[in-house]
């Protein structure tokens, strides 16, 4: 059954991430079959995304504006600087609203000099790194502090360690070691 453009469809979803094949022909049967307006909607809106998101000039986050709402938002603490590796990353803190400071998205060694500039805009005291933690992320905090030793700050990560509910014999070795050198008295 040669059905090119349903194909190219099934294609063009399983190049989503954490897509597969499966997910793919459901999606491409649902939106061309049972919800066409749907299809349509969604098209509409991707494209009106793609045209219209771009980076923050400062901070390097999503933004539909040459500057980001949380760089223009006066009543972020300037004092804080958090540090993500993804734009993605300041939504999954600010869905839960978890910081009230300042981004900054480090994806890219080029950008040493953008983070110095915001830090000094900011007058950011603390810059708090929210990598994800590894071996690679915390080389990296370490060239990044390096960079900005020159600057008064304070380096903070965030805590890491064994999830709550998890049991220990499902966490990795890294987190495991790490939760029992960084644990608190009680």
């Amino acid at each position: 059954m040669k059905l090119q453009k349903f194909n190219r469809l099934v294609e063009a979803l399983m190049a989503l991430p954490t897509v597969g094949k499966k997910s793919a022909l459901r999606f491409a049967y649902h939106l061309t079959l049972c919800d066409t307006f749907g299809a349509m909607r969604l098209a509409h809106a991707i494209e009106n995304a793609v045209q219209n998101i771009k980076r923050c000039e400062k901070c390097g986050g999503v933004s539909e504006h040459e500057i980001c709402e949380f760089c223009l938002d006066e009543a972020r603490n300037n004092g804080q600087l958090c540090v993500v590796e993804s734009a993605k990353d300041i939504f999954t803190l600010e869905e839960h609203a978890l910081f009230s400071g300042r981004y900054f998205v480090f994806d890219d060694l080029e950008k040493i000099e953008g983070l110095k500039n915001i830090i000094k805009e900011a007058a950011a005291k603390e810059v708090i790194f929210a990598f994800t933690p590894s071996l690679a992320s915390d080389a990296m905090i370490l060239f990044i502090e390096d960079k900005l030793k020159d600057l008064e700050l304070s380096f903070t990560k965030i805590a890491q360690g064994v999830p709550t509910g998890v049991q220990l014999e499902n966490v990795d070795m890294l987190s495991l070691s790490k939760a029992l050198k960084d644990r608190t008295k009680v």
